[in-house]
């Protein structure tokens, strides 16, 4: 039985921009710690993501000394900077997919940055602690919570995945495109497809559901460039009930400590209908 390592932490504090490797992190409710806990919203509340606005791939995220700083990739000097604990206080309804959640503006020169950057009008807004967005019903076990995350707090894929997809792709591409918190080194090709539950350090996970991909993973992440690929590569052999699958969504239990060289420990396999 091959041996399964954990190789990559990765959290994306605003949703849909740059992210951050680390090489450990922490474990919380809803998530790893400053993932996905501010986002940008349109005048209606709604999210904005790098499917529509591909150009926020070019905006770095980095968190130190208290603050968390955003920076152009290509022009370093367009940058701003705020304290992880700021914000107006002022709720405002928030939309993500079907969900509706509640956010509060960080300021609003947070805001016009972002506005100029995108040419409309956004807030930056960052999830209360308080606040409580449930996961699915359909695939929660114990009323899990998420953050702003698309829909789960943690997403899981094997670097062999990619290695495999590679192979077929004239022209390599980063894992970056797909966004995972976790990356673990071991087993073949989509193996993460086979598991049910299992330990990486101390705390227990769940796979409950494959990770649809959309156009998003056509995006470079370094030049905010679209092409066609890999989705059009994907859809050649992952494509499973009209939709495109790479990577396993999680649940856990219990918050804790991760490590990259953390083992995963599987303890039950999923078994195929």
């Amino acid at each position: 039985m091959s041996k399964f390592v954990l190789s990559e932490i990765n959290i994306y504090p605003i949703k849909s921009l740059g992210g951050i490797s680390l090489q450990t992190a922490k474990l919380e409710e809803s998530g790893l710690q400053y993932d996905r806990r501010w986002m940008l919203i349109d005048e209606e509340g709604i999210f904005i993501t790098q499917r529509k606005h591909f150009e926020l791939a070019l905006l770095q995220v980095n968190i130190a000394d208290g603050k968390l700083s955003v920076s152009h990739k290509k022009l370093p000097a367009q940058n701003i900077s705020f304290s992880l604990d700021e914000d107006t206080g002022e709720q405002i309804s928030v939309v993500i997919w079907n969900d509706t959640a509640v956010g509060t503006e960080v300021n609003t020169e947070v805001s016009d940055w972002f506005s100029d950057f995108l040419k409309f009008k956004v807030k930056l807004v960052k999830m209360p602690v308080a606040e409580k967005r449930m996961v699915d019903p359909r695939y929660a076990s114990n009323n899990e919570v998420v953050s702003f995350a698309d829909g789960y707090p943690c997403l899981i894929i094997g670097q062999s995945s990619l290695d495999g997809l590679n192979e077929k792709l004239e022209n390599p591409i980063k894992m970056d495109r797909f966004r995972p918190n976790f990356v673990f080194i071991g087993g073949e090709p989509h193996i993460e497809d086979s598991f049910k539950a299992f330990y990486i350090g101390e705390i227990l996970f769940s796979a409950v559901k494959p990770c649809a991909r959309c156009v998003l993973i056509t995006i470079d992440q370094q030049t905010g460039e679209k092409g066609q690929e890999p989705l059009r590569t994907l859809a050649g052999y992952r494509t499973i009930n009209k939709k495109i699958l790479f990577g396993q969504n999680l649940l856990h239990q219990y918050s804790g400590i991760i490590n990259v060289g953390d083992e995963l420990r599987i303890v039950d396999w999923r078994i195929e209908d």
